[in-house]
């Protein structure tokens, strides 16, 4: 298990036994300080999770939490699990739906200050690696907005956890926990396949390339990755591969080149990782891979590739394609890593060019301004009484549903409905949250999303009256127009946030119809590719 060459320990960057006991570095006052502000900073997360409305695709997975199915059309399930597991402890409440996430940035952040402490054994480079993602908005507060991202990241850290272990034990075994964890992070969201670079650069470039080709050790793991992952092929082999051609369709949709959508894309990653943090963590991964590449150093190889190689990806696609807000958000922990260990080697007066060496300085000075950052952006969330940005506002955007369910309750009353039908999946979820499922919500369209969902009381809706429940800007009126439902217009509601108005909805009554639930696909209620090319479509109609 343990024969063959082993790798160089020659450097800071890879393991080195030279450095056998944590260099503490850092004063009892000082540990005491960056504590009490890691409870604090989590403790505001928690606030955001229970103070703030849940959002529409937070309310999205809320509902597939409510499902016994092994899979789902967007996403592999694991953030139903993770939501199913908090709502277990807290009901089902705000925090209870973003409770795990919360758990999941905690799990990071000891998982990034031990690999730092397994390369430097240095204390004060441990501690940067657990602020900087404090300084990142998305990391510092929106971990707290339960995603699909925030259940693999953990969980792709882990993997990469598990080999800096085995670089710094020597033992094969740690193979196995990689692959378990991969097969996690699988089942959490499968943009994780974007590492791959970033293992195989690992496995192949060292002086240990020709050992790993001839031990059984990385091929268990790939085949413990794909049994761990196997609801997801399961789900998949049962409906026509429609999860596998869904991304592949969103990622080969493809538009006419655009500046725009390549500044959205850099634009928003300084807005989530940070105006400094930003380029710190770049310009260390830049120096972590020369440093890696030069010297074939293990770890070095896999931090900067982790981080490299879906970048650059990301910002070639974003020539065409406008890149979703959280898919790049797993590439940015291994950053973190390097940009910590680097601190500890120019301290240490490892060689670096001459403008990395004030790379301490500006990395004090990004965790100094982005903590700060992420503290106004939350009292904006939970606390402003102003809307500063208008109607654009993304909070507001997202707000005011609950007014909108009391409303539709209201008019089922009045017109002896039964259930409510709409055609848009934000929507659905919100009223299926606010309404807790005490009415049947159907989105009748998009039934594809839907694969394997329980009955929502067909035979309490058959026949009867229900409500049609959409924006006044609705394209999807045409599609009801092709059957033989007969909408009544009865009222139009507007949602508002901080006393501007952010949507206006139309509320219908809907007779002489009932929605096919499972439609065949192909035919206009099912359509799935027309979802996965939305996204972009739906952009490029914005230019």
């Amino acid at each position: 298990m343990t024969g063959g060459p082993s790798p160089p320990k020659s450097s800071a960057m890879t393991i080195s036994s030279a450095l056998p006991t944590l260099e503490c570095n850092v004063s009892r006052r000082a540990l005491w300080t960056i504590g009490a502000l890691l409870v604090a900073l989590t403790s505001m997360r928690l606030l955001y999770a229970g103070l703030f409305e849940l959002r529409t695709d937070e309310a999205y997975y809320w509902t597939w939490s409510k499902e016994s199915v092994l899979s789902f059309l967007d996403h592999p399930p694991m953030i139903a699990w993770f939501i199913r597991l908090g709502t277990w402890i807290f009901g089902d409440t705000s925090l209870g739906v973003r409770f795990a996430g919360i758990v999941g940035m905690l799990a990071t952040q000891l998982l990034l200050a031990d690999i730092v402490r397994r390369v430097t054994q240095d204390l004060r480079a441990m501690l940067v690696a657990v602020l900087l993602p404090e300084a990142a908005l998305y990391y510092g507060l929106l971990t707290a907005k339960v995603a699909p991202d925030v259940a693999m990241i953990p969980f792709a850290m882990a993997m990469i956890w598990s080999l800096v272990r085995l670089v710094e034990s020597d033992d094969a075994r740690w193979w196995l926990a990689a692959g378990l964890f991969a097969g996690l992070a699988l089942l959490s969201k499968l943009t994780v396949v974007m590492l791959a670079p970033a293992i195989l650069a690992f496995m192949l470039v060292p002086v240990w390339r020709g050992r790993w080709l001839r031990s059984p050790y990385p091929w268990l793991a790939v085949l413990i990755a794909f049994v761990v992952s196997s609801p997801v092929l399961i789900w998949n082999a049962g409906h026509g591969w429609a999860s596998f051609k869904f991304q592949f369709v969103r990622a080969a949709s493809d538009h006419e080149f655009s500046w725009r959508m390549l500044g959205d894309f850099i634009g928003l990653q300084f807005g989530q990782v940070g105006f400094i943090v930003l380029p710190v963590v770049l310009s260390a991964v830049v120096l972590t891979a020369w440093r890696g590449y030069s010297r074939r150093e293990p770890v070095a190889i896999l931090l900067s590739t982790a981080v490299l190689a879906p970048f650059g990806y990301f910002l070639w696609k974003s020539l065409t394609l406008r890149i979703g807000d959280t898919w790049p958000m797993f590439m940015w922990p291994p950053a973190f890593a390097a940009a910590a260990i680097n601190v500890s080697m120019i301290r240490r007066g490892q060689p670096a060019p001459g403008m990395m060496k004030s790379g301490v300085a500006w990395t004090h000075a990004a965790i100094a301004s982005g903590i700060p950052l992420v503290v106004l952006v939350f009292l904006y969330c939970v606390a402003s009484p102003w809307n500063l940005i208008g109607k654009n506002d993304p909070i507001g955007g997202e707000a005011g549903y609950q007014g909108l369910a009391d409303r539709a309750l209201a008019e089922m009353s009045k017109a002896n409905a039964s259930w409510i039908a709409t055609s848009d999946y934000r929507t659905y979820a919100m009223l299926r949250w606010h309404l807790k499922d005490r009415v049947p919500v159907i989105q009748v369209n998009e039934r594809a999303r839907f694969l394997g969902f329980h009955d929502p009381g067909f035979a309490a809706i058959k026949g009867r009256a229900g409500l049609y429940i959409a924006q006044t800007a609705d394209d999807n009126r045409a599609l009801l127009a092709s059957t033989t439902a007969v909408l009544e217009p009865l009222a139009t509601v507007e949602t508002t946030f901080r006393g501007v108005v952010m949507k206006t909805y139309r509320i219908e009554k809907l007779t002489g119809w009932t929605p096919e639930l499972n439609p065949e696909p192909g035919t206009p209620f099912y359509r799935w590719p027309n979802l996965a090319m939305s996204f972009g479509i739906q952009f490029a109609q914005l230019r």
